[in-house]
């Protein structure tokens, strides 16, 4: 028996995305395969599939060829020898990096997310990664207060969308940076918008904000985002980066600040944010976090937006989608039965 994935074979745009075949095999020791109903369509994904990605956890100098593909929900349909994690028919999530745009995924017993199986796994895949980057942004580095004040640069994608709902949840006044025609979307979640095309977001807030802000998230890690950012914080504030900079040379000045930044006596913190630490270091905080958010959307005190779904093999079409910058919230690929139930479907 075959299955079908998406393949990188060389570094590109989204016409390099290719369907190939492979064979079905039984899962190997320590391993479950996967049934994939539900894969994250996300930001890392452009960039290792370019070759230009650098940190966050997506791997440096991915050896070609891969399967792209940073986050998954599927049922298991297989279990291999010694594995005590899972059994069949249970849902799962895994925090893949690479490897989601696929129809079976082989998949690590030790390093799966256990899913309630009443939840819709479209609605649930965002949590695996944008969702448990919010949520520790917010609650984990920035350690947020309700009645907090914060700046979301780069509002409207999934993480900022996240970040809009979750600190609504928490309390927070929220300022949001974000092109005009997705203001709608951030007003809904009681933020105050920006135009980062025509507005200068330093004047805006300092006018609004003389004492300062509590916290800055930043998805766009540009040092001027960063710098203005820094500027906007009260003593005691924190910026939080969890974006991905655009090459070396950004990357070394990003880091070159954080370290004068918090080094240097200003009362002030900066710091960045990664998943590699799920796969470094201790991956209960993770486990314990996407419980707690799996909870908040089974009680609809969350609701991720949906732009789009698409078949897992038009993952090139939803790559395409994705760098138009036109979209507000997430992008999933579905397994062929969950197609017709599905948000803002794609045939």
């Amino acid at each position: 028996m075959k299955y079908k994935s998406i393949q990188v074979s060389r570094h590109g745009g989204p016409e390099v995305l290719q369907v190939v075949e492979k064979d079905l095999r039984p899962p190997a020791a320590g391993e479950v395969r996967i049934k994939v109903l539900a894969a994250a369509v996300s930001r890392p994904d452009v960039t290792v599939r370019r070759g230009e990605a650098l940190y966050s956890g997506t791997p440096l100098g991915q050896k070609l060829p891969f399967v792209p593909g940073y986050a998954v929900i599927g049922n298991v349909d297989a279990v291999g020898d010694g594995v005590r994690e899972a059994v069949v028919g249970e849902r799962v999530g895994a925090l893949t990096v690479t490897g989601g745009y696929t129809e079976v995924l082989y998949w690590r017993s030790d390093r799966l997310i256990p899913v309630p199986a009443e939840l819709d796994p479209v609605k649930a895949v965002p949590l695996i990664l944008n969702y448990i980057v919010a949520y520790q942004v917010m609650h984990r580095s920035a350690k947020v207060k309700p009645g907090g004040t914060a700046l979301i640069i780069g509002a409207s994608g999934g993480i900022g969308t996240a970040l809009l709902q979750l600190g609504q949840l928490a309390g927070l006044k929220m300022y949001a940076l974000a092109s005009k025609d997705k203001h709608d979307t951030l007003t809904q979640y009681g933020a105050t918008p920006i135009d980062y095309r025509t507005q200068d977001f330093v004047e805006f807030i300092h006018q609004r904000e003389p004492y300062g802000l509590d916290a800055v998230f930043d998805g766009m890690t540009g040092l001027n985002y960063i710098r203005g950012g820094l500027s906007l914080l009260k003593h005691g504030g924190r910026l939080v980066s969890y974006g991905e900079p655009a090459g070396f040379l950004v990357l070394f000045r990003v880091l070159w600040t954080l370290m004068m930044v918090n080094f240097l006596p200003n009362e002030k913190s900066f710091s960045l944010y990664g998943t590699s630490f799920y796969f470094l270091g201790d991956k209960q905080p993770f486990l314990d976090d996407w419980a707690a958010l799996f909870h908040l959307l089974e009680e609809g005190k969350i609701k991720p937006i949906i732009a789009r779904t698409f078949p897992i093999l038009d993952a090139a079409q939803a790559n395409v989608l994705l760098e138009s910058g036109q979209v507000t919230g997430n992008i999933v690929l579905v397994a062929p039965e969950l197609l017709s139930s599905a948000t803002g479907s794609c045939s």
